[in-house]
């Protein structure tokens, strides 16, 4: 896409030309025809004041003469008719005190349409012809010579007839005059209104640039919020840029953390194992269990860390499916039975109805298996693991994770779901992710995980979704 301001210029731009046209004409063609009515009007008082010096008494020849000798022109003379009809002698034309006289003319007819007397302009020598008489009363136009006429007639006394005329030349000469009138101050005042137009884009747009700016002078250390001051068109993209740049420094501080813990909890068991394989190259037998027993916490703890990592990384909570609760459960304790029973430890579901819910069955399983293997884990030998699970009063299905071990002081119940924490019996091998993995599947779950003491001691988790299970299917949909 081309650039906003190139875009606006031309566009304004166009625009203006359009407009600036469409006026002139519009004006052009208004303005011409209020001058046409003015002309009518002019024609037609002019007709009245001619009809009313002429009267029944202006038949002799001198008065006829006197009238043609005024209606003359150089080069063209007035003519006037004797009673037999014949063409009565030219008279000595005063001078043209006006150009535009030119374009005017008048003649005078009797009621049968003879000629009694035509102004100059209006009879040719060369032509028998003179002006066409009269039809009706009223403004008409007639075509005389190669030439348009607007006409007023009107009957006047003793039953002739007046014609008073304006050559169409004059009217479309005085029309463009007007145009061009109209016109030629605007195409001058154009550049300048296309520059002026072209500063106030560049002004009105230069907010834009300056917070271009200040974003492409900032390196990747460098996340403080944007301060500039931007119109109000722009303060809703301001916003989204320091949303995005918060977000953005919220996301590097937690990967630099991440980092920092991952690189500190992975250097004890490597140095734990450094000096096991070394007791053990040294003829110490039992370095070697402890080694590998070393490998296994290390292998728990990358493990735990991909699978953090890959959360973190999908951040839609995986496809929402139908899950059968009861069913997953099932496959998971049976999963650990073996663990369990490597340590005498008691896995026993104690209530599992058929709870249908919609969730991700790969993370709900990754849930509710780092809470099991976390009670197996700190429950001591010959010790019990309960896990139970129902519906509230507003059909919200729950699950209920309860062993016999040593429980958590209160003071670190909330701090053991942060990462890398743990608490009870460090003797116990982990990695501290357990808890925080299971609280962050519990959040995309859209579920609510609590930790409480038992008073006959252990541990409860217990697992509330937000939403109500779903209805058993019909035997038309099974």
């Amino acid at each position: 896409m081309t650039s906003i301001r190139r875009y606006l210029n031309w566009a304004l731009a166009t625009l203006l030309l359009v407009v600036m046209s469409l006026a002139v004409t519009a004006a052009y063609f208004v303005t011409r025809h209020e001058m046409e009515e003015i002309f009518d009007a002019q024609l037609s008082l002019q007709a009245r004041i001619v009809a009313g010096l002429v009267t029944d008494r202006t038949t002799t020849a001198d008065e006829y003469a006197k009238i043609a000798a005024q209606l003359s022109q150089p080069g063209h003379f007035a003519r006037w008719y004797g009673s037999t009809g014949n063409l009565l002698t030219d008279l000595a034309a005063p001078a043209l005190y006006d150009h535009e006289e030119k374009m005017l003319s008048l003649g005078v007819w009797s009621d049968s349409g003879r000629p009694i007397l035509m102004g100059a302009r209006w009879y040719d020598d060369g032509d028998s012809s003179s002006f066409p008489a009269p039809a009706k009363e009223g403004h008409r136009w007639v075509s005389y010579q190669d030439h348009r006429w607007r006409t007023f007639s009107m009957p006047i006394a003793g039953g002739r007839w007046l014609s008073i005329g304006l050559r169409e030349a004059f009217q479309s000469e005085l029309f463009n005059k007007v145009a061009l009138g109209n016109f030629v101050p605007l195409l001058l005042t154009l550049p300048i209104l296309l520059w002026l137009m072209a500063r106030l884009i560049r002004r009105g747009l230069a907010p834009i640039g300056e917070l271009s700016r200040q974003v492409e002078a900032r390196d990747e250390k460098d996340l403080r919020p944007i301060r500039v001051a931007v119109p109000q068109e722009l303060q809703a993209l301001r916003g989204a840029l320091n949303d995005f740049i918060e977000r953005l420094g919220q996301t590097l501080e937690r990967e630099r953390r991440f980092t920092a813990d991952a690189a500190h909890e992975l250097r004890t068991p490597l140095a734990a194992l450094k000096i096991h394989l070394d007791n053990a190259r040294f003829g110490e037998p039992s370095a070697l269990d402890k080694a590998y027993n070393g490998i296994e916490r290390l292998q728990r703890v990358v493990e735990q860390l991909l699978l953090l990592a890959r959360l973190e990384l999908d951040e839609q909570g995986g496809v929402p499916e139908s899950v059968e609760l009861s069913a997953l459960v099932l496959d998971l304790a049976a999963e650990l039975w073996p663990l369990a029973e490597s340590q005498q430890q008691t896995l026993e579901i104690v209530d599992s109805p058929t709870l249908r819910l919609e969730g991700n069955v790969t993370e709900l399983g990754i849930l509710i298996r780092n809470l099991l293997d976390n009670a197996l884990r700190y429950t001591p030998e010959g010790g019990r693991v309960e896990v139970a699970m129902g519906q509230t009063a507003e059909r919200r299905p729950w699950l209920s994770i309860r062993d016999s071990g040593p429980g958590i002081p209160e003071s670190l119940l909330q701090a053991v779901t942060q990462r890398f924490q743990r608490a009870a019996d460090q003797r116990i091998s982990g990695s501290g992710l357990g808890l925080s993995i299971a609280v962050e599947i519990a959040e995309r779950q859209q579920l609510k995980m609590t930790l409480a003491n038992r008073p006959e001691g252990g541990l409860e988790v217990r697992l509330v979704w937000n939403r109500p299970v779903l209805a058993p299917p019909t035997p038309d949909m099974v």
